[in-house]
């Protein structure tokens, strides 16, 4: 343990001369681990008490440092697993007049994208979904949950719901559910937007490796066919400190 501590926190920086408080000097070492990549996301910050030992420094002052770091950002505590980092990413900016999905919009930025599923399959459509679609009370419809990583950092919860009748099965979408939804002619060709701003509670919060309350991006889409029916329903969370959504504005003549 010593020797993992020696590569990330060099004792030097934490003992070096100059004024300043330890838990300041601390929390700098720590800032530098991870700025630096020694830390990276997702890794598990040594226990507070291991970090007190090994700078010889007490464990107030080791909280203290932590603690300045979850309200930065740039860790967040798991009650019952630790501390793990957050490393900040570069923002990304995504048109709202282009209808895509976030597949297709990673790859034209390079980055891979993966997902970790958190519901898909076929049920009986809720209430929100039988009026927003326009269902019967009998309909089924497909849902997808899922978390949306790129280049190994979660950028987004999106939650998506489509009529059985043109996502019989949703087992077959492995990565862009719109190419999916070509195969069967239903990918849609417009799209109304709600974005509004929130907090992210701690299930979601946890998902996407911030801490509890960090400020996200709500987003309600519905998307229509040429026909003007909608096809699909899909409310996302979306990292406040990674995402700008920009807009293209022109003066009208009238």
């Amino acid at each position: 343990m010593s020797d993992h501590l020696a590569h990330l926190l060099p004792l030097e920086g934490l003992q070096g001369a100059g004024a300043g408080p330890l838990y300041l000097k601390l929390r700098q070492s720590l800032e530098e681990a991870i700025q630096s990549g020694r830390l990276n996301h997702g890794d598990a910050l040594p226990p507070e008490r291991d970090l007190a030992e090994y700078a010889n420094i007490s464990r107030v002052t080791v909280r203290k440092a932590v603690d300045d770091l979850v309200r930065d950002g740039l860790l967040v505590r798991r009650h019952g697993s630790g501390t793990f980092v957050v490393k900040p990413l570069a923002r990304v900016q995504q048109s709202l007049s282009r209808l895509t999905s976030f597949t297709e919009d990673m790859a034209r930025r390079g980055l891979t994208t993966r997902a970790q599923w958190i519901e898909r399959g076929l049920f009986a459509a809720s209430p929100d979904e039988m009026m927003t679609l326009g269902l019967p009370a009998d309909a089924l419809v497909a849902r997808l949950g899922r978390l949306r990583i790129a280049d190994d950092m979660p950028l987004a919860i999106e939650r998506a719901s489509i009529s059985a009748e043109f996502l019989p099965d949703p087992m077959r979408v492995t990565t862009s559910l719109y190419a999916e939804l070509d195969k069967t002619r239903a990918r849609p060709v417009r799209a109304v937007q709600r974005i509004s701003a929130c907090e992210l509670k701690d299930t979601d919060a946890t998902m996407l490796g911030v801490r509890s309350g960090a400020a996200s991006l709500s987003i309600e889409r519905i998307s229509y066919l040429a026909s003007g029916r909608v096809v699909e329903f899909t409310r996302s969370l979306y990292r406040g400190d990674a995402y700008d959504f920009v807009a293209e504005l022109s003066l009208s003549d009238t």
